[in-house]
């Protein structure tokens, strides 16, 4: 399979060739929309992989101008820019689905292969030709359930083949198809692969033409003489017999699952860091001559524009190598750079705030951990005020327990998390005592007026949010006002840093860790709605409107809840239900459905077929929270 990567970040481009790679895909990579744009109206390719924010050319008028030229190619769009307007935007434009940085391998890989295979006239994970078997997931090749040890271009020719097994391929064909745009192999490399690959099926047991030639027009996989009429095979599941994935060491293929491929991995990005970390701190100095503009009244609308786009993309590429805290403070500073027009001397402080401590976070980092490779998973905890010296003590202790932490100085820096299309999972208030209130007497100090307004707004925002409040309020009456205002926890400023985190794990643990939600759909326009509808929650929701790729994107993205519609082409919900129940590993999973049918027969069999709840469309977005929060807690009960 052959991909265009248009992609202007070195260090994404690394990471992205070497994981595509040991998948076995060709990959041609440009770094602006024109090229973008030449390469991809000039040579064929099975799937195109554009970030938004691109010179020349941006992702989104990419996009549209592939569809407006009726090219038909899906199209993926990567990118670090999170808000639900611009994966809007990029699906209005024609493209097939959406990932932001700082994405999970697995589920890039996933979602490749399922975009791929809508094309395909094999929609599912694994190929068969008589005893051959080929598992893209895993990139293994068995025949007889031997495993065969193949170099990349050998398994990619099997690959190929096995697409489309009734098609004879031309050696022109071959070469267009397994070779990138800037190698220049000969036709008798071609021959040199196909001959190899013969060598190695005949070791294994098949015959010796199992690869036939057709003279004058090229190569075919010879029906197998007991299924001559079946042709083509598929396969859901891997069989019992086929061993684990094995490191190929002849053609540095790397198993994805294999802590050896992790070390590896780990060792690929420490590497590239290396390099990336200069450039990084370069943008940092232009980011910082932004500032100084700025504090001068000199920063024209195109140096914050700029600077917006700057930010953007450090924010990506932190992402990229774990790095949490910096991504988040990137994201920031393109939060304020992209959402006040204009940008006022007074907002200087807090932007050289918020670039500065960019700056030490990047200088700090010497090495990427195994810990911080992006997972998505790992729930991450605000940290609102308190004592830069304990503060810090707070991140290396959350950092220990798996848990990803940005700080917020200040009310105004925390104010943007309001408005971030990825909320904190749980926030940690330090609530400092005010002077507002009176003193005499035995009339109790409250925290200042500010302080509970934000507190306020983060748990009207986020209903589910746990909220941890440190503070020196012990009294009834200031007690009473801050859970009035949503605090659900509460520590004296006296507790050390192990008991804070401490803290916030059973808070976590308690139900709050943010689930993920798998809605599958072929109403495209209401899958667009359900994420905003779910937000406030603290949903993870995974969208799918395409029921054939269920069981690829059910695996990659193991939800803890599921959302069916009934009516869908090919598979019906009740019928993907069945699936799941019929599987040990997901027979407990909640499955709720949400379908405009509402004849008691219909509710009746979702529930004869496996189904937890019912319900109806229209529905309200508490609604539907609510009914998903509800299985989710019956669940959890179950297991303790």
């Amino acid at each position: 399979m052959k991909i265009l990567l248009v992609e202007d970040d070195e260090s994404c481009i690394a990471v992205l060739t070497r994981s595509l790679a040991s998948h076995h895909y060709v990959l041609d990579v440009v770094q602006d929309g024109e090229m973008g744009w030449t390469y991809g109206s000039t040579f064929e390719y099975d799937l195109i992989v554009l970030d938004i924010m691109l010179p020349k050319l941006d992702g989104i008028s990419l996009c549209q101008r592939f569809r407006s030229e009726g090219y038909a190619t899906p199209i993926l769009l990567l990118t670090a820019e999170e808000s639900s307007t611009a994966k809007v935007q990029g699906l209005d434009a024609g493209a097939d689905d959406y990932v932001v940085k700082p994405f999970d391998q697995a589920e890039l890989v996933a979602r490749i292969r399922a975009l791929l295979r809508r094309g395909s006239s094999n929609p599912f994970p694994l190929l068969t030709w008589g005893e051959l078997l080929l598992n893209p997931s895993t990139c293994e090749v068995t025949y007889n359930g031997q495993l065969l040890s193949l170099t990349t271009k050998e398994y990619e020719l099997l690959e190929l083949l096995l697409q489309d097994s009734h098609h004879v391929f031309s050696t022109e064909e071959i070469l267009d198809r397994l070779w990138s745009s800037e190698e220049f192999p000969s036709e008798a490399t071609v021959r040199s692969h196909i001959r190899r690959v013969r060598q190695k099926l005949l070791m294994a047991g098949a015959p010796q033409d199992f690869i036939a030639t057709m003279h004058g027009r090229g190569y075919y996989l010879k029906a197998p003489a007991l299924e001559a009429g079946t042709a083509l095979s598929v396969v859901q599941d891997v069989p019992a017999g086929v061993p684990e994935p094995l490191h190929d060491a002849g053609s540095g293929r790397l198993n994805p699952r294999s802590a050896d491929a992790q070390q590896q991995y780990l060792a690929f990005l420490n590497e590239t860091w290396m390099t990336t970390k200069p450039k990084s701190l370069e943008q940092l100095a232009l980011l910082s001559a932004i500032v100084e503009a700025l504090q001068s009244d000199r920063l024209d609308a195109q140096q914050q524009a700029q600077g917006q786009q700057m930010a953007h993309k450090l924010a990506g590429t932190l992402g990229i190598f774990g790095q949490m805290k910096a991504m988040h403070l990137a994201r920031q500073v393109e939060h304020w750079l992209a959402g006040r027009q204009p940008l006022l001397p007074k907002h200087a402080p807090l932007l050289d705030v918020l670039v500065t401590a960019l700056q030490d976070e990047i200088q700090s980092v010497t090495l990427v951990e195994p810990s911080q490779l992006p997972t998505g998973h790992a729930p991450l905890l605000l940290i609102l005020g308190g004592e830069a010296g304990f503060t810090q003590s707070l991140v290396k202790v959350a950092e220990s327990r798996g848990i990803r932490t940005a700080i917020s100085p200040t009310l105004d820096v925390a104010e943007g998390w309001l408005t971030s299309e990825t909320p904190p999972d749980a926030l940690l208030f330090r609530l400092p005592s005010g002077a507002s209130q009176a003193e005499s007497g035995s009339e109790p100090r409250l925290p200042s007026l500010d302080s509970l307004l934000l507190l306020s707004e983060f748990a009207r925002r986020y209903p589910t949010l746990p909220i941890l409040v440190v503070t020196d309020q012990g009294d009834l009456q200031g007690r009473l006002e801050i859970l009035r205002r949503g605090g659900k926890l509460f520590l004296e400023p006296s507790a050390i840093p192990e008991q804070v985190i401490a803290a916030v794990v059973q808070m976590l643990s308690g139900s709050h860790l943010p689930s993920t939600v798998m809605i599958v759909d072929d109403d495209r326009a209401w899958l667009r709605t359900l994420p905003t509808l779910l937000k406030p929650w603290g949903f993870k929701v995974t969208t799918l409107a395409d029921p054939q790729e269920f069981w690829t994107v059910l695996q990659a993205v193991t939800p803890d809840a599921i959302v069916l519609d009934v009516n869908m082409p090919q598979i019906n919900g009740f019928e993907l239900c069945q699936i799941l129940r019929s599987d040990p590993r997901w027979q407990r999973l909640p499955v709720l459905f949400l379908s405009v049918l509402t004849d008691v027969k219909s509710q009746n069999q979702a529930f004869t077929v496996g189904a937890d709840d019912y319900l109806c469309k229209p529905v309200m977005g508490i609604d539907l929270a609510n009914r998903i929060l509800n299985r989710l807690q019956r669940v959890k009960a179950w297991a303790s």
